[in-house]
C-alpha cells in the first residue's frame, strides 16, 4: 500500500473535476507521479498530457477547504486501518486490472489481495435469479473455487451473492467490487456476507469514502469486475441486465465471455442466450470454462488444475447410483418438485420413493425444501 504522504497527491489529483481514469492514467504514465503532474507548468501539461487548456487550469487550481478536509479524513482512516488504498503505480496493484484502458487510479479495499487472485473468474447475473439459476451458480462457483480460482462478483442481491457464497462454501477466495464507498455496504443486508468475504478475500471500490450507491456507479464498477478476471460468466440475465454490460466490457478488455443456457421461454435466459448467439462459450459444467482459458493460466497453476480435475473425475465415478436412485434423480430438477409429484410420476411406492430420496440426500445430490418438496443441488 502506498504511504500516506505519497497518497495525498493521488487523492488531490482525483478531486480535479473532469479528470477521468483514462486521462489520469495517461498523465501518470507521462509524468510518473501526481507530484510531478502538479508541479508541471501549464504548457507542459497541455502538450505532454494531451489535455485541454481548461483541464490543465483545473489541475493547477487550489482545492477548496472542504475538499482538503475530506482528503485528510481519508488519510486518517487509512492510518487507522479502516481500509487500505492502492495506487496505480503500487507493486501490489492487481496486474490484470492495470492492463485495461481505464484502470481506477486509486483502489480502496478491505480484507487482503494475494498473488493467486490473478487466476480469477467473474460470475454475474440477475438480482432476482430463479431457484435453478441460483442453485447452479452456487455449485459452479464452489467447483471453480475448489479448483483454485478466485471468484469475483459485485456483492449484489441474487446471483452475485450466490457466486460469493459458493466460493466461500468451498473454502475458496472471492473478491467483491462495490458501487459505493469502501466504508459502506450495499445492499446493507449483506454485511455478514461482506465480513466473510473479507476473511477469505477482499472487498474493493474505486469510489471515495462516503460515496452513496448511486445507480450510475454500478455500470462503472462492472469494468473492474471484468478487469480483475480472466473471463466473465453470466448465469442468468434479461436482455437489459447490467450483467450484459459487464460481458460487453469484458469483450472490450479482451477477456473471455461465458454464458449458461436455460429455459428458452424464461426472460432470465434471454441474456445468456443472446451472448451465446454472439459467440460466448456455452457453459454446462466447470471444465467448459477451464478448457477455454487453460492456455492463459500460469504453468504451475495449470498443472495443479489438471491434477485436481483428474481427482474430481475419479471421485465422481466412485459415486455410483443404483438404477432406482438414478431413475429418481433424473426426474428431480433444479426447481422444487413435490413429493406427491415424484410418487405419482413413477412406478415406486411412496415408502420406496421416500427411501430413495433419503439416500440421494445423504449423498449430497438433493435436499428437501419447505412444503415437502425436493430440489437438485448437484449438476452431476
Amino acid at each position: 500500500m502506498s504511504s500516506t504522504s505519497a497518497l495525498q497527491g493521488w487523492l488531490e489529483l482525483r478531486e480535479v473535476k473532469g479528470l477521468g481514469p483514462i486521462t489520469y492514467s495517461r498523465l501518470i504514465n507521462r509524468f510518473g507521479s501526481p507530484k510531478a503532474i502538479q508541479e508541471a507548468n501549464f504548457s507542459s501539461l497541455v502538450a505532454a498530457g494531451e489535455l485541454s487548456p481548461s483541464l490543465a487550469q483545473s489541475i493547477q487550481k487550489p482545492l477548496s477547504d472542504n475538499t482538503v478536509k475530506k482528503i485528510q479524513q481519508e488519510i486518517e482512516a487509512v492510518e487507522a486501518d479502516r481500509f487500505s488504498i492502492l495506487t496505480l503505480t503500487d507493486p501490489q496493484y492487481p496486474a490484470r486490472l492495470k492492463t485495461i484502458a481505464d484502470p481506477p487510479p486509486l483502489l480502496y479495499y478491505t480484507g487482503s489481495l494475494q498473488d493467486c487472485d490473478q487466476q480469477a473468474l467473474a460470475i454475474v447475473g440477475a438480482r432476482k435469479g430463479s431457484h435453478a439459476g441460483r442453485a447452479f451458480t452456487r455449485t459452479l462457483s464452489s467447483d471453480l473455487a475448489a479448483l483454485g480460482f478466485t471468484i469475483v462478483s459485485g456483492l449484489a442481491r441474487g446471483i452475485d451473492a450466490d457466486a460469493h457464497q459458493g466460493a466461500l462454501a468451498a473454502a475458496g477466495r472471492t473478491l467483491a467490487v462495490l458501487g459505493c464507498g469502501i466504508d459502506r455496504t450495499y445492499p446493507p443486508e449483506h454485511h455478514t456476507l461482506r465480513q466473510q468475504i473479507e476473511q477469505h478475500g477482499a472487498v474493493l471500490s474505486e469510489f471515495p469514502m462516503g460515496t452513496r450507491p448511486l445507480s450510475f456507479h454500478f455500470p462503472q464498477r462492472n469494468r473492474i469486475i471484468s478487469g480483475l478476471s480472466l473471463g466473465v460468466i453470466v448465469t442468468e440475465a434479461t436482455l437489459k441486465s447490467g450483467s450484459l454490460i459487464t460481458a460487453r466490457m469484458a469483450l472490450e478488455q479482451n477477456r473471455e465471455v461465458f454464458a449458461v443456457p436455460g429455459n428458452v421461454t424464461h426472460p432470465l435466459s434471454h441474456g445468456p442466450h443472446d451472448l451465446i448467439q454472439q459467440g460466448a462459450k456455452l457453459v454446462q459444467e466447470p471444465w467448459d470454462i477451464v478448457e477455454e482459458i487453460l492456455p492463459m493460466l500460469e504453468p504451475s497453476f495449470r498443472e495443479n488444475l489438471e491434477r485436481l480435475h483428474n481427482e474430481v473425475e475419479t471421485q465422481a465415478t466412485t459415486l455410483v447410483l443404483g438404477p432406482e436412485e438414478q431413475h429418481l434423480f433424473d426426474r428431480i430438477p433444479l426447481e422444487p418438485i413435490s413429493l406427491d409429484e415424484l410418487i405419482t410420476q413413477g412406478s415406486y411406492s411412496s415408502s420406496e420413493v421416500m427411501s430413495i430420496l433419503l439416500s440421494l440426500e445423504i449423498k449430497g445430490l438433493i435436499k428437501q425444501v419447505p412444503g415437502l418438496q425436493y430440489v437438485r443441488i448437484s449438476i452431476r
